[in-house]
């Protein structure tokens, strides 16, 4: 394998701040619904890729099996709705909350291997799973001291975590036959379909919003999705599966650091508590099975 000309830890922090701004950015949407916002950001991102695909991998597209087009479609309905439950989620509750839940979905992730796959847990990765749900609890409690409306957001939050969980299962086979950017490609683009029909179904406008959420739209399509999760693709190359979740798990942090810094939004005592139990159980389960072979990458690339 050569060496890369930029050494991927590199690539890697760049990645983990590119993937912190999208919370923030769909908090600074001043009047596009949730779904809207989501459909841009996907419609814009293919619309981006378009040339690049379209040249670089036409016959590639054209090879793909009618069983891995069904694969791709179902992952991008799924792909579609996490987007929808999170952005939903950021209405309701803090930029914190919100990120540090989606966080949870490599838990889900093993669950849903272990429903479908059989796959089995050690001990250690059982009680990483309790340190991370106890924090949640906690984060759901004090947004309910707050207002049941935090803990509304709070649920919507974790749906999104469900939803890209089947979107990965759904999409593990497949991404072993399909080249990355083809797939991305056909995901993304059913994905916006899926997000296209349902604005419709509920007759959201898809245009007449201001230039600030436009710009909110096209920042969301360029440095979370390219910026973050394309060097995040790139940088797996050279380090393992386990580096890039556990570097994900800084995503929360910067997050709310940024959410702070722009939004001027301040963590509760029940956030802070529960989000470092929510950190340090992800942290202690990626470590207690990363040296597993598992049927599910731990990686949310493509994902934020």
């Amino acid at each position: 394998m050569n060496k890369p000309s930029v050494h991927p830890s590199i690539a890697i922090s760049i990645g983990v701040i590119a993937v912190s701004t999208a919370a923030v950015l769909v908090k600074l949407a001043e009047t596009a619904p949730a779904s809207i916002i989501a459909n841009y950001r996907l419609l814009l991102a293919v619309f981006i890729m378009s040339p690049y695909v379209l040249l670089k991998h036409r016959r590639d597209l054209t090879a793909i099996s009618r069983k891995d087009w069904l694969l791709a479609a179902l992952a991008g309905i799924f792909l579609a709705f996490h987007f929808i439950f999170w952005f939903e989620s950021l209405n309701y509750t803090s930029v914190a909350s919100s990120v540090v839940l989606v966080t949870l979905q490599p838990i889900f992730a093993f669950l849903g291997t272990f429903l479908f796959f059989q796959e089995r847990f050690s001990p250690g990765a059982l009680l990483s799973m309790a340190i991370a749900v106890t924090g949640s609890v906690i984060i759901s409690w004090g947004d309910f001291q707050v207002s049941g409306m935090a803990l509304f957001g709070d649920f919507l939050a974790l749906f999104g975590a469900i939803m890209v969980t089947g979107y990965l299962l759904l999409g593990q086979n497949t991404r072993k036959r399909l080249a990355l950017m083809p797939y991305t490609f056909v995901v993304y683009g059913i994905s916006a379909v899926t997000l296209i029909i349902y604005n419709l179904i509920l007759r959201q406008p898809f245009t007449g919003y201001p230039a600030n959420d436009w710009l909110v739209f096209i920042a969301l399509a360029i440095i979370p999705t390219f910026f973050g999760h394309t060097l995040f693709n790139w940088a797996i190359k050279w380090v393992s599966t386990a580096v890039i979740s556990m570097s994900i798990i800084f995503e929360p942090i910067g997050a709310s650091v940024l959410a702070y810094l722009i939004l001027d939004e301040q963590i509760t005592w029940s956030q802070w508590l529960g989000g470092t139990i929510i950190l340090f159980g992800l942290f202690l389960f990626i470590v207690s099975t990363s040296g597993r072979k598992s049927r599910l990458t731990l990686s949310r690339t493509s994902k934020r």
